[in-house]
């Protein structure tokens, strides 16, 4: 972690890091050496310690580390900081809400693993955070133990992030801060070998089909048109993001507000992104200092026009709907599309959308097909924190975390995938508009009464915590089906087509409304007891009760105890150079009660809200009488997930030449969310329950070498790495009927394939192996065998180094995962000689296909009669590891005495790329999704910038 010194007044510091230099006393005559000042950690429910009292496994990062980076959101600027947890972004669409959170490993088979996050003491119900403005970050503390999550209850087996947003400092000046960040992104490119126009006319004559095989060798040989179709469907994204802040604080009272502003353009055309943020932090005590309080408030607004493949799954593999496809499968002897709209490409080709895929996905980013959505987030809390006594204090603290989405959706008036619906049906008009509203609000109240003493060498701390949960989402949604072009403007309603009874079917327009209220009570206490800091202990305990469960099953207690020996407080370790030398050991349970993995954009808190009850749902039934449909078979045995963990760490700083952690950790859920099979008669299959064991074990380290520590050059290399091995120890009921199963003795999501061996050098078919490894030309499902491969990557990491010199300054940040496969579609699909004849782009690799007089190669014949078998096999599962420069970033800072008369503390000015290196065997666009298959990348682009800091 680099330092930074921020002097706010004369003889006060505020640090970041391990060791800071103090400031000169306030006659200016002398200076104080450097001397080490202990760091901060921030624990749940606004608890922190100091890195050496602490017992449990954390980790934080700080504001430098998230300031200055063109990232939306925060968690993509943690990939590659922190041990143990891995963050892979899903899709790089700006604000997209696809993330992968994994805290040392996957810790449920069916039920949510996202970590729980809190943002200034406040449980929220965000897993995105695209309305956080990361300036406003001070720390970013990762939860990784039971001693550091079981505080968190039933919500934490995923582990927790904690959120700490800035504030100002008492006694200081008025401060204020400019920053500002330009950006340019672009696509990164793919290693398909993807087919030039003249080697795509090849393969179709030789395969005799499609366009090439109408055409003469001459006029193959001879053609012009060769359209690049990335550059149609992609652009350079051009981004800025402007943040102001200004902080003051007298002797009793401060306060810390920001303004920021984010534009950002998609790398795939008709994506964009545009964000407004505004944050108080208000900070106070009365004068005898026995009464300390503060007030959070924090506004976002945000909208987001994304590609509608974003939420819609039904379309991830849809070549005529999803123009993520576009650049890569349109074939490139077709010049771009001449149409203004879809009305004037129906004119032209009718129905005849496969023969002319590109021009259609080229009418959808081009307003055939909108989706837009807005965000409003409004999180606050006020705290108090009285000082009854010397030893005992009362606090609370209550906030709200709301937020309203807001999405129009529109399949336009002239867009030709409604005039395809509607005009061959004989409607005069097609397209439809949906607006769809949902109000999230989570309302949490927490009370505290602490107790702490010290009697000589001993120091007890006791907490009792009651916390109180309560949330409140509705949603509403109307669909209008039949747009007049005449009238119709997006997102305005008009132009709708009135309903006729007269013609039921077409033009009916749809709404539909929920209302979901879901709540948690929890009582906990804690205890921290301290001997002449060399020794500690601590634990909690804590009962939590759900609304998601029957009575009987409502309630559960979750635990922890953990020891610590600072090693380093002993008499035989007085001249050994270690600043800090810790032992430390934990053991607890949490629990999750998140039944389903979270949806895009939702509280977790409302997912299958009623899953322990009967449950019927009014419909309407024959003649459109009221009838009654069966939505839910009761188990009032449902319970939660539970995590048992325990955890052994090592900490240690020498000399503030080397420090580092090093952790070995062991995790169990047992109670797994699964199904439970019923009887037919009962016309459900089977129902959500409880049964098998889920197992992670992994290591962790982190190490920070301080080369160089001079008065003008400093040099700092850090590493961080983990190992997670996940195994499904029981199940009662494991179905290994897919190619993508979960195996008892074999990790989460397991390929089951059959192995594919090659090409046959006499007829150019495909091999394969069976069951019992013989040689194969026609593999059946049951030959597949379970790989030992799954998505999920075992290593994970990342490396760097800091580097300043007289104000310069050059910094990098290397992410990398190894482990982990997944099936390559894109690759698959460019290696099948049918899409060819089908005009859909290919591999030019296809051109080394097998034929009698060339054998020796590894590309099976164009007319290979089994060359369909390959999609259950091995064939195109790949690894993806990679390393990535995922940031660097060089600069200058200027010193108040270079800047002389300028009404400026400091100015920075810097130069820094995101994803700039990807070192991978990988051929697609990214490796960094966590994704069984690579259907529907969205990815995440490389981005280079040009930034300024201003300090006044």
């Amino acid at each position: 972690m680099n330092v930074k010194l921020r002097v706010l007044t004369a003889g006060v510091l505020f640090f970041t890091g391990q060791a800071v230099f103090a400031q000169e006393d306030t006659t200016g005559s002398k200076k104080v050496k450097e001397e080490a000042i202990e760091q901060v950690v921030v624990l749940g429910y606004s608890k922190t310690s100091t890195k050496a009292k602490s017992t449990s496994a954390s980790v934080t990062v700080g504001a430098e580390t998230l300031e200055n980076r063109p990232n939306i959101s925060v968690l993509n600027s943690i990939q590659g900081t922190a041990p143990g947890i891995v963050v892979n972004s899903a899709s790089g669409s700006p604000g997209s809400g696809k993330f992968n959170i994994l805290i040392r490993g996957m810790s449920s088979l069916n039920g949510s693993t996202d970590p729980l996050y809190v943002v200034d003491g406040i449980i929220t119900s965000g897993s995105q955070f695209r309305n956080l403005n990361s300036y406003d970050i001070e720390t970013f503390s990762i939860l990784k133990d039971a001693q550091a999550t079981a505080i968190y209850g039933n919500r934490a087996a995923n582990g927790v992030v904690v959120i700490t947003t800035k504030g100002g400092r008492f006694n200081s000046g008025l401060r204020i801060s400019y920053d500002a960040l330009t950006s340019f992104s672009t696509m990164p490119k793919a290693d398909y070998n993807t087919a030039n126009a003249k080697q795509l006319l090849q393969i179709q004559k030789n395969a005799n089909g499609g366009f090439g095989s109408t055409l003469t060798q001459d006029a193959i040989d001879n053609w012009t048109i060769d359209t690049d179709w990335n550059k149609e469907f992609t652009q350079v994204g051009i981004n800025q993001q402007h943040n102001l802040s200004v902080s003051a604080g007298g002797e009793n009272i401060n306060n810390f507000i920001s303004l920021g502003y984010l534009e950002s353009e998609g790398i795939v055309k008709s994506t964009d992104f545009k964000r407004f943020t505004l944050r108080n932090n208000l900070n106070g005590k009365s004068k005898n200092g026995k009464l300390t309080f503060g007030a959070i408030l924090g506004l976002g607004y945000s909208k987001r026009n994304q590609l509608d493949d974003e939420t819609n799954t039904s379309i991830s593999s849809n070549v005529i709907q999803n123009p993520l496809f576009g650049g890569v499968l349109s074939p490139s002897y077709v010049a771009p599309s001449p149409y203004a709209d879809g009305l004037a490409l129906y004119n032209a080709i009718g129905t005849a959308s496969g023969a002319n895929r590109p021009y259609v996905l080229m009418d959808n980013i081009r307003g055939g097909v909108r989706n837009k959505y807005t965000e409003l987030s409004i999180t606050g809390n006020i705290n108090a924190n009285y000082q009854l006594t010397d030893w005992l204090s009362v606090g609370n603290r209550t906030g709200v975390d709301f937020k309203q989405h807001d999405r129009i959706f529109a399949r336009s008036a002239l867009g030709y995938l409604s005039l395809v619906t509607a005009l061959p049906a004989g409607q005069a008009y097609g397209g439809s508009e949906t607006f769809q509203t949902t109000n999230d609000l989570t309302f949490n109240n927490i009370t505290n009464i602490t107790f702490n003493k010290s009697f000589g060498d001993h120091n007890l701390t006791v907490g009792a915590y009651m916390d109180y949960i309560k949330v409140h989402v509705n949603s509403n949604a109307q669909t209008q089906n039949g747009l007049n072009p005449v009238q119709w403007q997006f997102g305005a309603g008009t132009g709708y087509i009135p309903f006729n009874p007269d013609t039921p079917n077409i033009y009916r327009p749809t709404v539909l409304a929920t209302k979901v209220n879901a709540g948690t009570l929890a009582f906990f206490g804690t205890v921290d007891y301290d001997y002449q800091d060399k020794y500690g202990l601590s634990g909690v305990v804590r009962r939590d009760g759900s609304y998601r469960f029957a009575l009987n099953n409502r309630w559960d207690t979750f635990w922890s105890a953990a020891a610590r020996w600072n090693i380093d407080k002993e008499e035989f370790m007085t001249d050994s150079g270690f600043r800090m030398l810790k032992l430390r050991a934990s053991i607890g349970t949490t629990g999750n009660q998140n039944l389903v993995s979270v949806a895009n954009n939702s509280n977790p808190l409302t997912q299958l809200p009623t899953n322990y009850l009967n449950y019927y749902d009014g419909v309407s039934a024959y003649q459109n009488l009221l009838g009654y449909s069966f939505i839910n078979l009761a188990n009032p045995d449902l319970r939660w997930e539970q995590v048992k963990q325990s955890n052994i760490g090592l900490d240690f700083n020498y000399k503030g030449l080397v420090e580092g952690t090093f952790e070995y950790y062991q995790k169990r859920t047992s109670r797994l969310y699964s199904s439970i099979n019923y009887s037919a008669a009962t016309g459900t299959y089977s129902v959500r329950g409880n049964n098998g064991k889920l197992d992670n074990k992994g290591v962790e380290g982190l190490l920070r070498f301080n080369v160089i520590r001079g008065e003008k050059m400093k040099l700092s290399l850090f590493a961080n790495a983990a190992y997670n091995s996940n195994k499904i120890v029981s199940l009662d009921n494991e179905n290994l009927a897919d190619d993508v199963v979960n195996a008892i003795g074999g990790p989460a999501q397991q390929y089951q394939l059959y192995p594919y061996i090659g090409v046959d050098p006499t007829d150019g078919n495909l091999l394969f192996l069976d069951k019992n490894d013989n040689v194969t030309k026609d593999p059946q499902p049951g030959d597949r065998r379970l790989t030992g491969k799954s998505p999920y990557a075992k290593f994970t990491g990342g490396f760097g180094f800091n580097f300043n010199y007289s104000g310069f300054f050059f910094d990098t940040l290397f992410s990398f995962q190894q482990g982990g496969y997944i099936y390559d579609n894109l690759n698959a699909w460019q290696m099948i000689p049918s899409y060819a004849q089908n005009n859909i782009n290919v591999s030019a690799d296809l051109l080394n296909a097998w034929t009698p007089t060339n054998t020796n190669t590894d590309v099976p014949s164009l007319t290979a009669a089994n060359i369909n078998s390959d999609g259950s096999s091995d064939r195109f599962l790949k690894k993806s590891d990679f390393i990535r420069l995922k940031n660097i970033s060089l600069g200058y800072s200027f010193t108040k005495d270079q800047l002389g008369q300028l009404p400026v503390r400091s100015i920075k000015v810097f130069l820094q790329a995101e994803n700039m290196l990807t070192f991978t065997g990988w051929k697609g666009f990214d490796p960094e999704p966590i994704t069984t298959y690579s259907l529907n990348v969205y990815p995440n682009p490389k981005t280079y910038s040009v930034g300024v800091n201003v300090d006044f």
